[in-house]
C-alpha cells in the first residue's frame, strides 16, 4: 500500500470504530434523556472522518459547473439522509455515515487494484537503465545513459542492464531478457554479437560499442509505447465514457422526480404527501444509481490486460488494438524469419558450368553490399570454405574492390560487375528479364540462379529451417477460433506449398513483391465476414505497409527493430510464433471481462433502481449496488492480468 492508501485505511478503520462505538452508547442510552442534537453531532464525527474528501470533490465540481459525477451523487445521498434524520428526530444517522464508509472502502479496494495492475506496468519500466558505464581514455565513470554518444565504449558488469544498443567488442556472458521477451531462458553471447537495452547482464564483463543514442534504443522506444499505450482508447471504453456522461444528470433528474412527483401528486388527490419516505427512496435510488463499477471496471480491465500481455513479452499500443485482436478471423503472415527461423543455408550447387567452389565465389562477390538474409547465406557458404576441393587452398575472402555497378533489382536479384564481368544472381524473373533461360531445381528450397556475361552458370539451392513451434502456433490459432490462415511470401512456390503443408496452413500466396502483398491483404479484408479483424504478422522491417494496411499488425521477433515498432499495432518482442495465439486469447480474454462487467453492472443496477422506486429496496441493498458490485466488478477486472495460462 502507498501512503494515501494507508491513510484511506486509517479514516476507514477509525470511522469504524467510532461508529460502532456510538451506536451501542445509543442502544445503552436511549432512556437516558440525551436530546437528538447531541447524537447528530456525534455521528457527525465518523461521518466526515470517513467523508470529508468526498464532500470537497463535490463542493468543488458545483464550483467549476462539472456536477454529474459519483462524488455529487453521494454527498447529496448520505447529506439528504442526515437531513431527514435530524428533521424526523429519529436519531437514526448510521445509513448515512455506513453509506459513506462502505463507498470510501470501495475507493480504497479500487486504488489498490490499479495500483496492482500498475505495478505490472511498472516491472517492465524497470528495464530503464540509471547509468551507464561510459570507458574514455582508460578510465570508466557513470554517466547518464543520455550522456552517451553512438560509437562510444561502455563496459557492462554482471548484474547491471545494458544501458544503450550496441554490438560486444570484448568478452562473454550470459543475458537476461525476460523483462523485455516475457521468457526465462537465459541467452549466451560473445565478441561480436549484437545486444540490445534493457537486458540484464548475468554472468561476465562485457565491453559494449555502442550503435545509437539513448533516446532512440530498443528500451525507450518500448517505454514510450507503453506509456502511451492508455491514450488509444477502445470503442467500448468511449462507450462508457459517454453513457456516464448522459446517465448521471438523467438519474439525478430521475431522483428528483422520485422525490417531488409522489407526494405531489398524493396532495392533488387529497391524501397525505409522505415527502420524508419518497425523499427517502430519491436518495436510495441515487446510491444505487452510481455508475461507479462501469467507469472504474472498464478502463482497468483494458489497463490489466495491456500489462498482462507486456509481463508475457507482448506489447499492445492501446486497448482499441487489444479489442480489435479479439475479433480476429483471418491471420495472415509472412513466411520467413515469422513461420521460418531465417537463417538460410546452402544446401547445393547444381547445374555449374564451372568448378561450385567458382560459382560459389562469383555470386558472393555479387551480393557481398546487400543485407538480405540470402545473400549472407551465400557469403557465409563461401566463407566457410564447404565447397572447396583441395583442403590446403588459400582460405577464402570477400574482396569488395573486385565488385563495382552494383544494381538490387526489388523482388528479382542482383546485377554486378565482379572482375570485369557483368553478374546476375536472382530467381528465375531475373533470367528471365535479361534473356536467360534458367534451369529448373527439382529440390525444394530457394534457388538463386546465377549468369555471367549473359550465359547461365548454374544455381545454388538455399533452404530455411521451419521454427520448431510453427507446427503448434498454427494449431493454436486455430483453437482460439480463427477460421483462416495465410501464407503471402516473395518465395518460390513449392517452398511456400512444402512449408504451408508441414505446417497445416489453409491457403499460400507466393512469389509475391511488397506491392503485391498490399494487393492480397486488400483482397482478403474483402473476403472477410462483417465483424471479423484481418491480422497480418511479418518481421515489421520489409513489411512495414503490409502491417499498416491490415486491421492490425504485428510485428514478429522485433526485439530492437524500430521500423516493427512504429508500423505495427501489436508488438511481440521474441521471435516465437505460439504468441500469435497467446496474444489473440489474452485479448479475447479481456473482452470477455469487459462484456461480463457490463452486463453485470447494468442488471444488478436496473433491478435494485426498480426495487428502489417501489420501496423494496433500503440503503443497505443501494449500498450493496453501489459498493459490492464495484467491488466484484474489479475483481472480475484484475482477472485480465493473469495471462500465464492464455
Amino acid at each position: 500500500m502507498n501512503k494515501k492508501q494507508k491513510k484511506l485505511l486509517f479514516r476507514i478503520v477509525l470511522a469504524s470504530v467510532l461508529l460502532i462505538g456510538i451506536r451501542v452508547m445509543q442502544e445503552f442510552l436511549s432512556d437516558s434523556g440525551i436530546k437528538e442534537p447531541v447524537w447528530f453531532l456525534l455521528y457527525l464525527i465518523p461521518y466526515l472522518v470517513t467523508g470529508y474528501d468526498i464532500l470537497k470533490k463535490a463542493g468543488k465540481g458545483i464550483v467549476n459547473r462539472q456536477v454529474f459525477d459519483e462524488n455529487f451523487l453521494m454527498a447529496i445521498a448520505t447529506v439528504g439522509a442526515i437531513a431527514i434524520a435530524l428533521v424526523g428526530k429519529t436519531g437514526d444517522y448510521v445509513d448515512a455515515v455506513a453509506v459513506m464508509l462502505f463507498y470510501q472502502i470501495g475507493e480504497l479496494f479500487q486504488s489498490y487494484a490499479v495500483g496492482k495492475s500498475r505495478r505490472n506496468i511498472s516491472a517492465l519500466m524497470d528495464i530503464r537503465p540509471d547509468y551507464a558505464n561510459l570507458e574514455e581514455d582508460g578510465e570508466v565513470r557513470k554517466v547518464d545513459p543520455d550522456e552517451v554518444a553512438p560509437g562510444s565504449i561502455i563496459l557492462v558488469k554482471p548484474g547491471e542492464k545494458i544501458p544503450l544498443d550496441g554490438t560486444i567488442v570484448e568478452g562473454r556472458t550470459t543475458l537476461n531478457t525476460s523483462a523485455l521477451t516475457g521468457e526465462s531462458i537465459p541467452r549466451e553471447v560473445n565478441a561480436g554479437d549484437e545486444v540490445i537495452s534493457g537486458c540484464i547482464n548475468m554472468t561476465g564483463v562485457i565491453r559494449v560499442k555502442t550503435s545509437r543514442e539513448f533516446g532512440e534504443s530498443t528500451v525507450s522506444k518500448i517505454l514510450e509505447l507503453v506509456e502511451n499505450s492508455s491514450s488509444r482508447k477502445s470503442r467500448s471504453e468511449n462507450f462508457i465514457s459517454k453513457f456516464a456522461r448522459y446517465y448521471t444528470p438523467a438519474v439525478c433528474i430521475g431522483a428528483l422526480a422520485l422525490a417531488v412527483l409522489p407526494p405531489v401528486v398524493s396532495l392533488i388527490m387529497g391524501n397525505p404527501a409522505a415527502w420524508g419516505r419518497w425523499i427517502y427512496r430519491a436518495l436510495t435510488f441515487l446510491v444505487i444509481s452510481c455508475p461507479c463499477a462501469l467507469v472504474i471496471s472498464i478502463p482497468l480491465t483494458f489497463f490489466a490486460g495491456i500489462g498482462g500481455a507486456s509481463r508475457a513479452g507482448i506489447l499492445v499500443k492501446g486497448s482499441n488494438y487489444l479489442e480489435q485482436l479479439s475479433k480476429t478471423g483471418i491471420v495472415a503472415m509472412d513466411k520467413t524469419g515469422t513461420m521460418t527461423k531465417g537463417v538460410f543455408e546452402v544446401s547445393g550447387i547444381h547445374h555449374s558450368s564451372m568448378e561450385d567452389e567458382r560459382l560459389l565465389e562469383i555470386a558472393a562477390h555479387a551480393e557481398c553490399f546487400s543485407t538480405h538474409p540470402i545473400a549472407k547465406s551465400i557469403r557465409d557458404a563461401y566463407l566457410s570454405g564447404r565447397f572447396r576441393k583441395e583442403e590446403s587452398a588459400a582460405k577464402p575472402v570477400i574482396a569488395a574492390e573486385r565488385v563495382t555497378s552494383v544494381e538490387e533489382i526489388g523482388g528479382n536479384g542482383i546485377s554486378a560487375i565482379v572482375d570485369g564481368k557483368q553478374v546476375l544472381a536472382g530467381n528465375g524473373k531475373l533470367m528471365e528479364r535479361f534473356g536467360i533461360e534458367p534451369i529448373a531445381c527439382h529440390h525444394v528450397g530457394t534457388i538463386v540462379h546465377v549468369a555471367v556475361d549473359g550465359s547461365y552458370a548454374g544455381h545454388i539451392l538455399i533452404s530455411d529451417m521451419v521454427k520448431p513451434t510453427s507446427k503448434e502456433a498454427i494449431r493454436k490459432i486455430r483453437a482460439a477460433g480463427v477460421s483462416r490462415t495465410v501464407v503471402l511470401t516473395g518465395d518460390a512456390a513449392n517452398v511456400a506449398q512444402k512449408v504451408a503443408a508441414e505446417l497445416g496452413i489453409d491457403e499460400i500466396r507466393a512469389e509475391l513483391l511488397p506491392a503485391d502483398k498490399v494487393t492480397e491483404v486488400e483482397r482478403l479484408l474483402q473476403q472477410k465476414k462483417d465483424g471479423e479483424t484481418l491480422v497480418f504478422v511479418g518481421d515489421g522491417i520489409n513489411d512495414a505497409p503490409v502491417l499498416s494496411r491490415a486491421d492490425i499488425g504485428i510485428a514478429m521477433g522485433a526485439l530492437g527493430s524500430d521500423a516493427a515498432i512504429e508500423a505495427a499495432d501489436v508488438v511481440l518482442m521474441d521471435d516465437d510464433p505460439v504468441k500469435i495465439a497467446k496474444a489473440i486469447g489474452i485479448a479475447r480474454k479481456c473482452m470477455r471481462i469487459v462484456y461480463e462487467n457490463i452486463v453485470f453492472a447494468i442488471g444488478v443496477k436496473l433491478l435494485c433502481l426498480v426495487l428502489g422506486a417501489l420501496g423494496m429496496a433500503n440503503m443497505w441493498m443501494a449500498i450493496f449496488a453501489d459498493v459490492g458490485v464495484m467491488v466484484l466488478a474489479v475483481l472480475n477486472a484484475i482477472r485480465a492480468l493473469f495471462v500465464k495460462r492464455v
